[in-house]
C-alpha cells in the first residue's frame, strides 16, 4: 500500500506542479472554465453524455495501469488513443455540426447566470391525466405516441414538430391523436408537466431483433428510449394494446396501475417497502 502511495505522489508531483499565478494565467483559468462549462451543460443534453461517462471510466482505467505499470493495457491505450478520437469525431458528427451553428445564436452568459431547468419533475396528478387519456384512447383503438423527456433534453426531436406548450390534461392529449385532426401524426413530446410539441418525428430503431409483428410506431418509440433516457407511450392502433418503451426495451402495461409503476419507479419501490413492513407486523402478530 506504501508502494502505491509512493508512486501516485511522484505522478502527481511530476504532472501537476503548480507554477506561480499572474493576472494573465487568472483570466486564461476563467475563460477556459466557462468554455469547460459550456461544453459540459452541451454534452450533458445530448447522448454523448453516456459516451463522456465511459471515456471518463476509460481514463481512471489508464491512470490505474500506469501506477501499477501495466504495459501492455498502456501500450493498447496508446495505440488506440488517436484511433478513437477521429471514431469520437465521426460517431457524433451531427451533434458537433450542431453544436457550431448554435454557438453564434446563444448569449455567452445566459447559460451561465440563467438558473439550471434541466431536472424534469413531473407530477404524480399528471401522470394520472396521461394514464387515463392512454386507456381511453385503447379502449377505442386510437394510436398515440407519448414521448416523456428525463434526463436528455429532446430539443432536436421537438424542432421537427410543432410547439404547442400547452398545459396537460387526458381531454387534451385524446383530442390531439383524434383521427383526422391536424396534429394526430407523429409524437407528442412531455416535459415538466406541459405538452411541448406534438407531430414530432422519432428516429427508427435498428434492431434486427425487433418482432416483424411491430409496426412504425412501435419501432419509433424503441428508436427514441435507445438514444435518450425517455420514456414512451404506445398505443396500438390495430389491437388496443398499451406498452411502454424505455432502455431499448418494450414493456406491456395492462392496466393503469401496470402502467403508473412503470412510470414511477419510486413509487414501486415505497409499495415493496410498505408491504415488507405489513409482512414483518404479520409475523409479529403471529
Amino acid at each position: 500500500m506504501g508502494y502505491v502511495f509512493e508512486h501516485f505522489r511522484h505522478f502527481v508531483l511530476k504532472y501537476f506542479e503548480i507554477p506561480k499565478l499572474y493576472n494573465t494565467d487568472i483570466v486564461e483559468i476563467i475563460i477556459l472554465a466557462i468554455i469547460v462549462y459550456e461544453i459540459t451543460m452541451w454534452i450533458q443534453k445530448t447522448r454523448a453524455w453516456s459516451l463522456l461517462k465511459g471515456i471518463i471510466f476509460l481514463l481512471l482505467f489508464i491512470i490505474i495501469a500506469s501506477i501499477f505499470q501495466l504495459s501492455t493495457i498502456l501500450w493498447i491505450a496508446n495505440k488506440t488513443l488517436s484511433v478513437g478520437i477521429i471514431a469520437i469525431l465521426i460517431v457524433f458528427q451531427p451533434e458537433l455540426r450542431k453544436a457550431l451553428e448554435q454557438l453564434g445564436k446563444r448569449r455567452l452568459f445566459t447559460g451561465i447566470f440563467k438558473p439550471d431547468d434541466t431536472t424534469n419533475i413531473i407530477n404524480s396528478d399528471v401522470y394520472d391525466e396521461i394514464i387515463k387519456a392512454t386507456f381511453e384512447m385503447a379502449k377505442n383503438k386510437t394510436g398515440a405516441l407519448i414521448v416523456i423527456e428525463k434526463n436528455i433534453a429532446l430539443d432536436e426531436y421537438v424542432n421537427t414538430g410543432i410547439t404547442l406548450d400547452a398545459k396537460i390534461s387526458s381531454q387534451l392529449l385524446i383530442n390531439i391523436f383524434e383521427h383526422n385532426t391536424p396534429l394526430h401524426d407523429g409524437a407528442v413530446i412531455i416535459k415538466n408537466d406541459r405538452i411541448i410539441a406534438a407531430t414530432c418525428y422519432l428516429p427508427l430503431s435498428d434492431n434486427m431483433l425487433i418482432s416483424k409483428e411491430l409496426g412504425t410506431r412501435h419501432r419509433a418509440a424503441l428508436g427514441i428510449s435507445e438514444v435518450t433516457d425517455s420514456y414512451t407511450i404506445i398505443v396500438s392502433e390495430e389491437t388496443g394494446r398499451v406498452s411502454l418503451a424505455k432502455g431499448g426495451n418494450l414493456v406491456a402495461c395492462k392496466t393503469g396501475e401496470n402502467l403508473k409503476t412503470e412510470l414511477m419507479p419510486k413509487v414501486r419501490k415505497k409499495n415493496k417497502k410498505n408491504n415488507k413492513k405489513f409482512k414483518i407486523w404479520k409475523g409479529h402478530r403471529k
